[in-house]
């Protein structure tokens, strides 16, 4: 995968965690992007939005095997990710949309 999905995808979350931050002070989310899973022979890239407060998680992965296509999932910190994702096409997400998904589950 070239770094362009991931390039789009980390900046729409940078906006959306600058946002989240502006707006409700006691949300501060930890984004962490990860390339590790290349290393262990899984093609794809993850990003994982963290609340310490709420110990709640939301996990976006995009998977060389479904271009265009963000895989989601919302779940605690303590939870293992697992096969229960549901998709958004990359071109239908937006900050706005990761903006709502932070105030909500975070919130």
């Amino acid at each position: 995968m070239t770094e362009a999905p991931l390039k789009t995808l980390s900046d729409l979350v940078s906006d959306a965690h600058a946002r989240i931050q502006a707006a409700h002070e006691h949300i501060n989310p930890v984004v962490e992007v990860r390339q590790g899973m290349r290393d262990s022979g899984i093609p794809a890239d993850v990003i994982s939005i963290d609340c310490l407060r709420t110990q709640r998680r939301i996990t976006l992965v995009l998977h060389d095997q479904q271009p265009g296509t963000v895989l989601y999932q919302f779940v605690t910190r303590e939870e293992e990710v697992s096969g229960d994702f549901k998709q958004i096409d990359v071109t239908a997400l937006s900050s706005d949309t990761l903006f709502d998904w932070m105030q909500d589950y975070f919130g």
